[in-house]
Formats: structure tokens, C-alpha cells, sequence
């Protein structure tokens, strides 16, 4: 790894009560080019701007992916990745969908502990703190051609974060748009995904709602995604989530979540679900919960779905009723080295591991 260290570091900037989540960068990223049919060297450089062009196949044909992942800092000042072997998985998977050479795993690990590790200092204390990472490749050559580049650049970029959604909120269940198709990328990571979301988002919102949950392409008769999350739906004391596949993002939180439930006792049933259902439930009072989960927001509970032109309302439970409240707090204390890890899924981040990188 070639290591280029900021002489002008901003971290006297930073007020860790006083920021933006997405917007203050650390001092740091990691870069490494694919050319001639190779990866080349890890940089780690200071973060700052890149020289393309509007040629870069990147923003013309849309080849692009990336992750979400958090980095955290318990109260001893220790530092820890969370499952970070599940993300280095997926961006894989979703390299491989969209004809981008596949990155190793020395440079997608090493890569994440040495900027965590030199950063560190970025990494923002407390309850609902993290610091956000998020890893991307994407098509590099200028040229206007639509074909596979044969350049690209594989990077992490990271920002301190906090809690996303503080209240729960209010989403409208899709009836026409659909967040992806039998076929398509929804599997990936893809930057088009989400980009594509953005004008069904702002017509919810322009209706009164937060978010969207996402329905399937065919008959918009089954539950998706929500927004940019995995969904979950209880109805009476069973948890029900959809099966991932080819539409629907494998979401390293939802994986978290389903275990934690199972070690809970709770049970936990990955199937389709019925917008029907979920409608009929709200009617006879067994639905007790909606909720959404991922890397950003950990858990966003939903107060009311919108549905044919109706608003339904639904429980206001305490944080020792709801699942996912419970569930919430079993996966923060894991990630900040509250309680035990039985699952192995914390990765220490070592001081000093650039001398051994």
C-alpha cells in the first residue's frame, strides 16, 4: 500500500455535536486505478478532488456500485468493523452484474482498516454514532462508446454519522413505480437504483409521506423494499420479511436482524409478503409493526402506510413492546461493544496497522 499522509489535517474542524451525516469527509481516501486488464496499488492519499472528464464512462453508461458500512468507537476509544467479509461479498456480486472486474479481498480489508485506523480520530463517540464508509467502483475510461470500460477506480470515502430518522414515519406503499425487475440489478448495489428512486420518493413526499414501499414489478400485490431498506412487518408476535433474489438487496442489517431475532426466540418467516395481507391485518389489529432497516438508518419504524388513498395508522408501541426497538438495541450494543459478540461479527481495527500493511 502507498501511503501519502495529508500534511493539512481538518480534524480541529470537526464538532462531533454539530455536523451533517453525508456531507464532512475525513481526511483521507483510499484509491486504486484498474487498467490493462489489472488492479494496480492501494493508495492511501489525502482526501480531496479527482481529475475526469464528462467522457468518463462512469456517468455516460452508468457502470457503478458501491457499499454502506460503519465503523465504530467504543467508550476504551477501541475501533471496530461490523461484518465487513458481508460487504466485501456484495460488492462483488454486484461488480460481477454489471461487467466490473471483481476487487481482492486484501484490497477491500486492508484498504478499510488502514483509513479507519489512520482516522480514527474522525470517529464520533456515543449513541447513534459511527462513522460512515462507503466503498465504490466505478468506469473510468473517456471514451463514448456503449461497452464495458477497460479502466476503473475502486475507492472508500468516509463521513462521521449519526442517527438518521429520530420519529417514526409515515410511507406510501407503491402502486405504480417499482424499485426493480425480474432481470434487472436490484440485487446490486447499482448507483442507477437509487437514482431511479429519487421521482416516485419526491411524489410521495409531495402526498404527505417520507418514504415509498417498493412492490413488485409485475402486480405492485407484494411487499419489496422500503425506501433505500430492507422491510420487516409483524403481525400479532411473527416477524414476516421478503426472500432476497434478483429484485431485492441481501442487506447485511436485515441478515443482522433476522439472527438476532432467531436467538431471541422470536420467529422469524422469510416469504412473500401480500400488500393484502398487511392491509387486512391493519384492519383486525394483528399488525403490530412495520419497519425498515440498513446500514445508514439502523432501524426506521413506520407510524402509517399509505394505501389506495388512505392513510393507515397503525400501533404506537414502547421500546419494550416493539420488536424492532428491541432488535435496534440488541444490534447497537453489539456494534459498540455493549454486550457479547456469540456471532464473531465484530472486527477489531489494530492500532498502527499501517506498519503491517
Amino acid at each position: 500500500m502507498i501511503i501519502q499522509k495529508t500534511e493539512n489535517s481538518r480534524i480541529s474542524t470537526f464538532d462531533p455535536n454539530n455536523f451533517s451525516f453525508g456531507d464532512t469527509f475525513i481526511d483521507h481516501m483510499i484509491i486504486c486505478e484498474y487498467e490493462n486488464g489489472k488492479w494496480g496499488d492501494v493508495k492511501l492519499v489525502p482526501y480531496g478532488p479527482l481529475q475526469f472528464t464528462p467522457a468518463m464512462m462512469g456517468v455516460n453508461y452508468g457502470q457503478a456500485c458501491f457499499e454502506g458500512m460503519k465503523a465504530y468507537k467504543d467508550k476504551d476509544g477501541q475501533v471496530f468493523l461490523f461484518r465487513p467479509e458481508k460487504n466485501f461479498e456484495r460488492i462483488n456480486k454486484s461488480a460481477k452484474r454489471l461487467a466490473i472486474p471483481e476487487v481482492t479481498e486484501e484490497m477491500f480489508l486492508d484498504g478499510l482498516k488502514a483509513l479507519v485506523d489512520l482516522d480514527r480520530a474522525w470517529i464520533p463517540q456515543g449513541e447513534g454514532m459511527s462513522l460512515y464508509l462507503r466503498p465504490l467502483i466505478f468506469a473510468t475510461e473517456e471514451v463514448l462508446k456503449a461497452r464495458v470500460s477497460n479502466k476503473y477506480m475502486f475507492a472508500i470515502v468516509a463521513s462521521p454519522a449519526k442517527s438518521y430518522y429520530t420519529e417514526p414515519v409515515s410511507v406510501k406503499i407503491s402502486d405504480h413505480y417499482s424499485r426493480a425487475a425480474s432481470g434487472g440489478v436490484g440485487s446490486a448495489k447499482a448507483a442507477g437504483n437509487y437514482a431511479a428512486s429519487f421521482y416516485p420518493t419526491q411524489l410521495a413526499i409531495e402526498e404527505g409521506y417520507e418514504q415509498i414501499i417498493w412492490t413488485d414489478d409485475a402486480t405492485h400485490e407484494y411487499f419489496e423494499e422500503s425506501g433505500t431498506m430492507n422491510v420487516f412487518v409483524r403481525i400479532n408476535d411473527t416477524i414476516y420479511t421478503p426472500p432476497t433474489s434478483e429484485k431485492i438487496l441481501d442487506g447485511v442489517t436485515r441478515d443482522s436482524f433476522i439472527q438476532l431475532a432467531k436467538k431471541r426466540g422470536i420467529e422469524v418467516k422469510v416469504e412473500p409478503i401480500a400488500v393484502k395481507d398487511v392491509v387486512a391485518a391493519q384492519k383486525n389489529g394483528t399488525l403490530k409493526e412495520v419497519w425498515g432497516v440498513g446500514t445508514a438508518v439502523v432501524t426506521t419504524i413506520f407510524q402509517a402506510l399509505g394505501y389506495n388513498g388512505d392513510k393507515l395508522a397503525l400501533p404506537s408501541l414502547s421500546d419494550d413492546e416493539s420488536y424492532a426497538a428491541i432488535l435496534k438495541s440488541d444490534l447497537v450494543n453489539l456494534q459498540n461493544n455493549l454486550s457479547e459478540d456469540t456471532f464473531g461479527w465484530r472486527v477489531l481495527v489494530e492500532k498502527q496497522v499501517l506498519e503491517t500493511v
